[in-house]
């Protein structure tokens, strides 16, 4: 009997140990935090989008959704038509346009990159360059989380020609707006061209990138030395906006004022861009810092333009 009640007593005691155990890992387990489930899912399905513009673009804040933004541009013979290009893309007429994109990252609220050109525009020319449908575009999209500079050139901008020394630097001439979003499906454009109309486009993004792009409508000249599509495509953006604004490029060539398309000229000396002094050619055809004189009147009296926009991208701020 003293057996069999030992037994009893060990099998008792084995027990309550090993439930105790169990208690205690199970207590254990329960107090340990628990993983940021949440945290890591976003962070796996998180991605970077960025919508580029290129050309002679300005941005502003839109006047009528605090949660949006305005990106415009002249249309002008010396460039092509607007472009937008994902993995497809879409040639766009002068109009009005707003690009979805889905679900994002809170909004850009800091300060500008200092690369950023920056003007002031009152509400009147603003509206006014807005409801301009003699040849403009408009892109409304969502604010970013942040303006990235895409591509940068050393210029100088100001209110008087030539732009004072004291404002070079190297300027912002394409923007990209980033965006961190869920997914890369969601991302269309919808639009009201001036004349005609425009189907819906989904944007198919392969590769997590947007293109806006106006490119010169003539190939660089190699032998421009005086950036002068530049100079011209800046000086169309500002008269579209209605702004007193001039850029100048400090590495261009030293007589390049001479013959700038920014300065205003009485209507007979028009046809005649050279300085005096002009070096010449083997040949003896005259050369304006480097182009060939009949070479400047051509590309002016059709309007062409000889290089890649590099005058810088205008951020705007709106006044009364």
């Amino acid at each position: 009997m003293r057996t069999e009640r030992y037994f009893n007593s060990s099998l008792i005691a084995l027990a309550s140990a090993t439930l105790a155990t169990f208690f205690l890992i199970a207590c254990q387990q329960s107090q340990q935090p628990a993983a940021p489930a949440a945290t890591q899912s976003a962070a796996a399905t998180t991605e970077k989008v960025f919508v580029v513009f290129e050309g002679p673009w300005a941005i502003v804040a839109d006047p009528k959704d605090a949660n949006s933004v305005l990106v415009l541009a002249p249309k002008t013979k010396l460039h092509r038509d607007l472009y937008v290009a994902a993995s497809n893309e879409s040639t766009l007429a002068a109009g009005t346009y707003d690009l979805s994109v889905p679900a994002h990252a809170a909004a850009f609220s800091g300060a500008l990159d200092p690369s950023f050109a920056q003007a002031k525009i009152d509400a009147k020319s603003l509206q006014h360059a807005l409801d301009d449908k003699s040849g403009r575009y408009v892109i409304r999209l969502p604010k970013p989380e942040e303006y990235v500079a895409a591509k940068r050139f050393r210029s100088r901008v100001g209110p008087t020609y030539p732009p004072d020394a004291a404002t070079e630097q190297n300027y912002a001439a394409y923007v990209s707006f980033r965006y961190n979003v869920s997914t890369l499906n969601g991302f269309s454009l919808a639009g009201t061209p001036d004349k005609g109309t425009f189907n819906p486009l989904l944007l198919q993004l392969d590769t997590p990138t947007i293109r806006f792009a106006i490119e010169p409508a003539v190939a660089d000249n190699p032998k421009d030395m005086c950036s002068t599509h530049s100079r011209e495509a800046f000086r169309d953006l500002v008269k579209f906006l209605s702004l007193t604004l001039f850029v100048d490029f400090p590495n261009d060539a030293n007589n390049c004022h001479d013959i700038d398309p920014q300065k205003a000229r009485p209507a007979k000396a028009e046809v005649d861009w050279t300085p005096p002094l002009e070096p010449k050619t083997t040949t003896g055809i005259s050369v304006a810092a480097g182009v060939p004189k009949y070479l400047m009147a051509t590309m002016y009296l059709f309007h062409g333009g000889t290089g890649a926009c590099t005058a810088p991208i205008l951020f705007l701020t709106t006044t009364p």
